[in-house]
């Protein structure tokens, strides 16, 4: 059972397009897998296009719609690329996104990195984390995005299991620990930078550059 969703003021921003393709992804993610976060997407997408019904006019010069029509005449229509599917073990909205080597931090840690060519500077990571393990105690100059994937985790605000989305903001500081029962996989983007305490996270944070 899903619990944890992302915000309404997230989904806003989604459905507006000012949401960044980092957490745009974590989200799409999310949204795959749970009808009650695609009613809520629609229900906004439907308030922006009552607004846009609703908003005053602008004039036009007298040949807009000449030129328009000219200029699809001379555009070639686009080939229709077939959508590749890299990962058929993955959600369908990281399907056909590069995804680089599982790289190992000791020897309960692995992650690797996504590359969204829409949006190269983008930070998305994927995390692998064995059963009963910490991850370092960390705070967040921006928000931080993460969809559990498998396996749970918990933090001292809540637990969080497999579909669930969870938005950390600035003021959270917290120390993730995955649940005993299994190892915990975890799709994750930021918006800023993560701050990570101790000797540990101040090793990661170059390897994972997040």
């Amino acid at each position: 059972m899903i619990t944890h969703h992302p915000s309404d003021f997230t989904l806003a921003r989604l459905a507006s397009g000012t949401l960044g393709a980092g957490p745009e992804l974590v989200v799409a993610t999310h949204l795959s897998g749970c009808p009650q976060c695609r009613g809520r997407l629609r229900s906004f997408e439907a308030v922006g296009g009552a607004m846009l019904d609703g908003a005053p006019p602008n004039r036009l010069s007298p040949d807009a719609f000449a030129r328009a029509l000219k200029r699809l005449d001379e555009a070639d229509p686009p080939a229709e690329a077939q959508p590749r599917v890299l990962h058929p073990d993955l959600p369908p909205p990281l399907n056909g996104y590069e995804i680089g080597p599982w790289r190992a931090v000791g020897r309960r840690f692995r992650w690797r990195r996504l590359t969204l060519p829409e949006s190269p500077d983008a930070n998305v990571i994927m995390l692998k984390v064995g059963a009963g393990q910490p991850l370092p105690r960390h705070g967040h100059s921006g928000t931080e995005y993460t969809q559990v994937l498998t396996g749970s985790f918990s933090d001292s605000l809540g637990r969080y299991r497999a579909g669930d989305c969870i938005e950390m903001d600035e003021e959270v500081n917290h120390q993730p620990v995955v649940d005993q029962d299994g190892e915990c996989v975890c799709l994750a983007a930021v918006e800023g930078r993560l701050r990570l305490s101790g000797w540990i996270g101040r090793l990661i944070q170059p390897l994972i550059g997040i």
